[in-house]
């Protein structure tokens, strides 16, 4: 059963829990509205230094690549239900163990039917900056509400496995290990009863017996036969007073699920006996997990819209308690439940510790909380100055270091869900630009609106949005799942005199994907925190090999705490390479990886 947190209530604890356990809505509404972004004492001099330097630029290459497919979702011009609004997922890993990233696509469909081309699409690298369509030859042609794609490699074979969350049913596809994959959803006891509205996912070893097991989210409990239609009339069912799709608010929570690896290819559900089940009243979206209180063990961390968000900590016997409030990720700083989408872990002051940025609906700002130790994070998106942008709605997010100057970047896709309310208000526009904040080494951030490539402002209706190297090249890319359009593949130019490194790992005791692990890289005089994830961004998965700008440095000491609780410290490893660990037999050659 769920067991309640036992903590010392500090007096932070205390004036954080205030607002939340006695303020009302309408008080947090007016704070938030108050709230401005303070003067920095420095920001001049900062902001001058800054843009002294060069910054990366961006190029939409994805027609050139061959990424041409429309990824249908819904018909925006007339949303009738929830369902059409929340995909897809996308990412960034390597089906083929060739050494370079291919991509798959989470795709959808229309109420009426399944549009010529829909489906979910995989894009294989052909290691010359283009991709070709694989979906049909690997197995994985399917159209349906799909939302998320979480990777890992559930049964340590070496071949990285896709888990794909669905509003209906969702599938496990094996990776065969020759470019093909088979659904063994119901032959791995996945297959659930009714309808779920699968949104986030994330493998995870939360027993530590080196087996991924399998944590979901879900969104709402909804049956389209009985949900009402958009309708000033019912409330939830309109927005700025326009009929638009009805919820989640007025919707039932679902549940959530937690899948135990048996070893033998199967999962049995542990939802109720780990207290998972237990979990009520929030409307689930992205699913990290890492260690968030710095004990050995795994735990899950889960955006949820319009409802607090979820700290799920591991209790080291196959239970989880729900912590959110009192570590400080669960409501804004005014006590208020806010519309979390997507998730991204970094290290944006370069303190070891990792920082969590979370997207929100438009008019909230999107939320930076700093991580402060042991487990505790304080809100700081009003002192980084990324507080003011709260123009859109904001899905897929990193924090990484675009420009590979050593200091973690902010990046995050746009687009509304509403297209009726543009037409009614200018303001709540429909397509959205990419929002990027450059990190200015002092803690605070500068946003970019010029200079970093025309593509970057470009509009569209974006969701998910994994980061990754697609052309070996030294630097982080982007590839958009764009709802109605064929997606985005921003290829990042990065400054040349800057250096980096990649660390790929590899478990032995640990899982083989190695989700879990947490790296510390020490370059000059600063040091950063990564950690190998399954999911981020919004309902998507990462290119698995970390990559640490290091900036002028050309050598870096790489530190790595494996999910088994080994730890490894490799010294004055030099720059500009991908360096591939595995878990107690040291650097070894790996994969090929040719800087392009």
């Amino acid at each position: 059963m769920m067991k309640s947190s036992v903590l010392p209530w500090s007096r932070r604890k205390v004036l954080r829990s205030i607002p939340a356990l006695c303020g009302s809505a309408a008080f947090g509404r007016v704070l938030a509205e108050q709230a401005k972004p303070p003067e920095h004492p420095a920001a001049a001099a900062a902001e001058a230094k800054a843009k002294a330097k060069p910054f990366s630029t961006f190029t939409d290459v994805a027609k050139q690549a061959g990424l041409t497919a429309t990824m249908y979702y819904g018909v925006p011009e007339a949303v009738t239900y929830i369902v059409e609004e929340m995909g897809g997922g996308c990412a960034f890993f390597d089906y083929d163990n060739d050494g370079w990233m291919d991509i798959f696509m989470v795709g959808g469909r229309t109420l009426d039917g399944i549009p010529e081309g829909a489906s979910n699409r995989l894009w294989k690298n052909n290691r010359d900056g283009t991709f070709k369509d694989v979906t049909k030859e690997a197995g994985l042609w399917d159209a349906g509400w799909g939302v998320g794609v979480c990777v890992g490699d559930f049964n340590n074979d070496g071949y990285e496995d896709l888990f794909i969350t669905y509003y209906g049913q969702n599938k496990l596809y094996k990776n065969n290990g020759n470019g093909t994959f088979t659904d063994i959803t119901e032959k791995a006891g996945l297959k659930h009863e009714g309808v779920r509205f699968g949104t986030g996912c994330t493998w995870l070893d939360y027993n530590k017996d080196g087996l991924l097991d399998l944590f979901v989210s879900n969104y709402v409990d909804v049956d389209l036969a009985h949900l009402a239609k958009p309708s000033l009339e019912v409330p939830n069912c309109n927005y700025e007073g326009v009929p638009v799709a009805c919820g989640p608010k007025g919707l039932k929570p679902p549940l959530h699920a937690l899948y135990r690896n048996n070893g033998d290819g199967t999962f049995t559900d542990v939802s109720k006996e780990s207290g998972i089940a237990s979990l009520r009243g929030s409307y689930g979206l992205t699913a990290v997990t890492f260690d968030a209180d710095d004990d050995g063990w795994p735990d899950i961390f889960v955006a949820c819209d319009t409802t607090p968000s979820l700290l799920l900590l591991n209790n080291h016997d196959g239970t989880f308690r729900e912590d959110g409030l009192l570590r400080g990720v669960a409501v804004s700083p005014q006590g208020t439940a806010q519309a979390g989408m997507g998730i991204a872990l970094g290290d944006y002051d370069l303190d070891g510790r990792l920082d969590i940025v979370k997207t929100h609906f438009q008019l909230q700002a999107t939320g930076l909380y700093h991580n402060i130790g042991k487990g505790e994070w304080e809100e700081t998106a009003n002192e980084a100055g990324i507080a003011g942008e709260r123009r859109y709605v904001s899905w897929g997010v990193a924090m990484q270091d675009l420009d590979n100057d050593g200091y973690p970047d902010l990046f995050w896709v746009t687009g509304n869900v509403y297209a009726e309310v543009e037409r009614m208000n200018p303001k709540f526009a429909y397509a959205g630009p990419r929002i990027l904040f450059r990190n200015r080494g002092d803690g605070t951030f500068e946003q970019i609106t010029s200079g970093a490539g025309e593509d970057v402002n470009a509009r569209h209706v974006s969701r998910g949005c994994a980061f990754g190297d697609f052309d070996n090249d030294g630097d982080v890319d982007m590839v958009i799942m764009n709802q109605h359009e064929a997606p985005t593949l921003l290829r990042n130019d990065c400054p040349k005199e800057n250096h980096w490194i990649k660390v790929r790992l590899e478990g032995t005791k640990s899982n083989r994907s190695a989700i879990g692990a947490r790296v510390l890289v020490r370059y000059g005089n600063k040091v950063q925190a990564q950690a190998v994830l399954s999911q981020a961004s919004y309902a998507s998965s990462n290119d698995p090999r970390l990559h640490f700008g290091l900036g002028p440095e050309t050598a870096a000491d790489i530190e790595i705490q494996w999910p088994s609780g080994a730890v490894e410290k490799y010294p004055k490893q030099g720059a500009n390479r991908l360096v591939t660990i595995v878990e107690g037999k040291g650097i070894v050659p790996g994969r090929a990886f040719t800087v392009s």
